[in-house]
């Protein structure tokens, strides 16, 4: 299984340091020359490889964390994006009326045509993102929501493998809705720090 994440801006380092913490390769791209943001990969590490956006979206899942009102230009990279599962790291306060009334990754999800898209890894602040999510004796949570069923999985799995703990909020329109923003107000779980701890047996 391979990684990309597209966007190098706070989310994408974020992303990036989670990666290089769990000594994991993934390709970073923008829209620029790899060149020009190589020594920034190479501070978060080793495993953080710059590739150009063509390179990039050749791996099996990749993350997209541009502005939101950039992803329609990426999209442009494959003219079908068929088998790639493509995790939603976007947030936008865009009006109920530039979205058709839809959830924001619903409208992504028509820009990536054949993608199994996942809204996920959005609702932590960057700076928050970026640190060991292994606090409290706990794991900090990651929350995913998809209108693919069958997509969450991997995402999940790979949630993992970087040390967070995975919840499913189900569809976009129904429990997908507390990490979208609604019509120029934040969902209810965005920027919410939560931790989830290993249940203990019940002593019997």
């Amino acid at each position: 299984m391979s990684y990309a994440i597209i966007g190098f801006g706070k989310i994408g380092h974020a992303l990036a340091k989670a990666f290089a913490r769990n000594d994991i390769e993934v390709s970073v791209a923008t829209t620029r020359d790899p060149a020009s943001f190589a020594s920034d990969a190479a501070a978060v590490g080793p495993t953080v490889i710059p590739k150009t956006l063509a390179e990039a979206v050749k791996a099996d899942i990749i993350f997209l964390a541009v502005r939101f009102e950039s992803h329609a230009e990426v999209a442009k990279a494959l003219p079908d994006w068929k088998g790639k599962t493509l995790i939603d790291a976007m947030n936008t306060l865009a009006p109920l009326e530039e979205l058709d009334g839809l959830p924001s990754s619903a409208v992504v999800a028509k820009a990536f045509t054949g993608a199994h898209l996942v809204k996920g890894f959005n609702h932590l602040a960057a700076a928050v993102l970026a640190q060991d999510p292994a606090v409290q004796g706990g794991r900090r949570v990651v929350l995913l929501a998809s209108d693919d069923s069958d997509a969450v999985a991997p995402v999940a799995a790979l949630a993992e493998r970087l040390g967070f703990s995975p919840v499913n909020l189900g569809a976009l329109a129904e429990g997908g809705a507390l990490v979208h923003a609604r019509n120029g107000t934040w969902g209810p779980l965005i920027f919410q720090d939560l931790f989830k701890k290993p249940v203990s047996s019940p002593v019997k």
